[in-house]
């Protein structure tokens, strides 16, 4: 059974809290690094996987798109984006991404936030993917780094004082599911290498235009604590691809 861990009561509701939940993309670290790699949505078809409270969608449909698909397997997600309105340009759908069926070559912009880390086959999204673009069309997603995941649980190593150490890399390339704690709770995710992401956009006919390694914004690294610490390692990988 596929993993929707955003539909337990209590996860959602410190999921909620986050400040990528209350301010929206504002309050997403990666979100200047990842507007920047956006395509013009204008009259475009736009498909989000894994879509969450759905600001990206809106984003999109502010921004001029024609229309807005946007998929999450959490029905308490899909109905909170659905309660922040757009419905007349974006339609929401609840069921995991690996199930929907779509017709070819009938979006031209595929975006997924922070999802296909909780997917086991980020090839079968790929050529998914692919099928439902137009030639030419764009890929744009972000992922939890492989420098992030390869370890599992997601935590520094800390002195006998509780001062941070390091951050442990371990088993990078024995691919698979790692058993993370986020908000406190476990939660599977999996970690791939990051000749994995690119090589399975290259099978799935994709040409990477971009790729970038966010880092905190000025403002996040002066106003929030411990944000110093995000400069130490890698969290975030967002790749910017097109359809061959």
């Amino acid at each position: 059974m596929k993993q929707n861990k955003y539909d337990d009561n209590v996860f959602f509701q410190k999921y909620s809290q986050m400040d990528r939940s209350v301010k929206g993309l504002e309050g997403a670290g990666e979100w200047k690094t990842l507007e920047r790699l956006l395509p013009d949505f204008h009259d475009k078809h736009v498909l989000d996987l894994g879509c969450g409270f759905g600001w990206h969608c809106r984003y999109a449909a502010e921004h001029g798109a024609a229309s807005v698909l946007g998929v999450d397997i959490s029905a308490k997600m899909i109905a909170k984006a659905r309660s922040m309105g757009n419905e007349g340009i974006i339609e929401y759908r609840c069921m995991p991404m690996e199930d929907i069926l779509l017709p070819e070559a009938s979006f031209d912009i595929v975006l997924s936030s922070l999802a296909f880390h909780y997917t086991p086959d980020f090839q079968a999204v790929c050529r998914n993917v692919s099928r439902w673009l137009k030639p030419e069309g764009a890929f744009i997603f972000s992922v939890e780094h492989p420098v992030f995941t390869a370890q599992g649980t997601q935590d520094w190593h800390y002195d006998e004082s509780g001062q941070i150490m390091h951050w442990p890399v371990d088993g990078y390339f024995m691919e698979g599911p790692r058993q993370a704690v986020f908000l406190g709770e476990e939660v599977t995710k999996y970690h791939r290498t990051l000749t994995s992401y690119l090589g399975a956009l290259a099978a799935g006919g994709f040409e990477v235009t971009a790729m970038e390694e966010p880092k905190p914004s000025r403002e996040l690294l002066d106003s929030v604590p411990g944000m110093q610490e995000e400069l130490r390692r890698p969290m975030m990988l967002i790749i910017s691809a097109r359809k061959k």
